[in-house]
């Protein structure tokens, strides 16, 4: 999707794709197009330079899991590039491997070769959610309730940089992610609680850094949700991308789930009794994107 929005606006578009972790259907999408394993930061580094590129994207998702198999270095064959970046984190432990800490060092390293990482919400904005009730169903009073708890200790997991999914019911939590991702935490609290009707909170950090690990939602996440039980999804409105947005809808409304993009206000009115089932869908039932009020393409840069 960000590659399509990046060609639709005049961009000449080249990607580096994570074997294993890309779309392959990339490579008919971008101008160029190469392949790297996941210890190959300087072959990415040279390929972007080779081909004058001085902005780059993040988007997708690699699985720090890969980290920590059994003789990872060695299936990764990683180059001098990772292999410098990584010794504070995995060799003398100087620091520590959260993803802000991992995602940072990786940005840090591009820098230092002339490739500046900009967030890739600024040049396709209207990946963003913007606030309102996506779905025809709503949540119930109790269900607000679940969604305010489960918000302010996402909220708090999210300032630890341990995850930012949350899973509740009854106001009690489920589940919290860490390493596993969004999917097996939604999973694990379906394992915990058969009985199903669970609210799923996905908010960003509170220091989140644009460039990279912006929340996001899609198909896997909403099938995650179905299959596990779960009733409610509410994730945090201007700071998540929803990917595959007409199928998302469609898919969410035929399983009767209640999907919501939130702002802090809106919790608060929720807190005070000012939004209840009745009133839910005055509150906002409609799909809503944050639209650029203007072109963001004004250099046509690489």
């Amino acid at each position: 999707m960000l590659a399509q929005a990046l060609r639709r606006d005049g961009y000449e578009v080249y990607c580096v794709g994570v074997w294993g972790e890309a779309e392959p259907q990339l490579a008919d999408i971008c101008k160029k197009f190469q392949w790297i394993g996941l210890g190959k930061l300087g072959q990415a580094i040279r390929f972007f330079r080779q081909h004058g590129v001085h902005q780059a994207l993040m988007a997708g998702k690699v699985h720090k899991t890969h980290l920590f198999q059994p003789w990872a270095w060695v299936r990764h064959f990683p180059d001098w590039t990772t292999i410098r970046m990584f010794i504070p984190h995995l060799l003398t432990r100087r620091k520590d491997c959260r993803d802000d800490s991992l995602l940072g060092a990786i940005v840090e390293t591009f820098a230092a070769e002339g490739i500046q990482f900009r967030p890739p919400t600024d040049l396709v904005p209207e990946l963003l959610l913007g606030p309102g009730q996506l779905t025809e169903r709503g949540p119930t009073a109790w269900q607000w309730k679940d969604i305010g708890f489960g918000w302010k200790i996402a909220k708090r997991m999210g300032d630890l940089d341990i995850g930012q999914t949350v899973v509740v019911k009854d106001q009690a939590v489920l589940a919290v992610e860490a390493i596993e991702g969004t999917d097996a935490c939604i999973r694990r609290a379906g394992q915990l609680c058969p009985a199903g009707g669970f609210t799923v909170v996905k908010v960003a950090k509170p220091q989140q850094d644009m460039r990279f690990d912006v929340p996001a939602i899609g198909l896997g996440t909403l099938e995650s949700i179905r299959s596990a039980g779960g009733a409610v999804l509410a994730v945090e409105a201007n700071q998540t991308i929803l990917v595959e947005h007409d199928q998302f809808l469609r898919q969410a409304n035929e399983a009767q789930l209640a999907v919501l993009a939130l702002e802090e206000s809106t919790l608060q009115a929720a807190e005070r009794g000012d939004i209840v089932p009745e009133a839910a869908r005055q509150y906002s039932v409609h799909y809503s994107l944050k639209k650029s009020p203007e072109a963001s393409c004004p250099s046509r840069e690489r």
